[in-house]
């Protein structure tokens, strides 16, 4: 059973088409590259990415850190009550 949905995991994570921006569902940037009236290139291209390298980079980062603090989890220390001195 855990290799079947390893498997499952790994044939989602591959199915997405990666570039230099994170992961798209289409293999080519539709970009729009023209020239104005004075000359000047200009190149639109589409923000169509699924998933970001940066979000995957913080997510991860997350997870680290909800992990590192549940296995290194310590009570907070209580203060110290002053004794009652009259």
């Amino acid at each position: 059973m855990l290799k079947i949905i390893l498997l499952s995991v790994i044939a989602i994570i591959f199915s997405g088409c990666a570039n230099k921006h994170g992961l798209s569902s289409t293999p080519y940037d539709d970009c729009k590259e023209y020239y104005d009236f004075q000359g000047y290139y200009h190149k639109d291209c589409g923000e169509k990415d699924i998933v970001s390298y940066k979000a995957i980079g913080e997510a991860a980062s997350k997870a680290y850190d909800s992990a590192v603090d549940t296995v290194t989890f310590k009570e907070k220390e209580k203060p110290k009550q002053k004794p009652n001195v009259w």
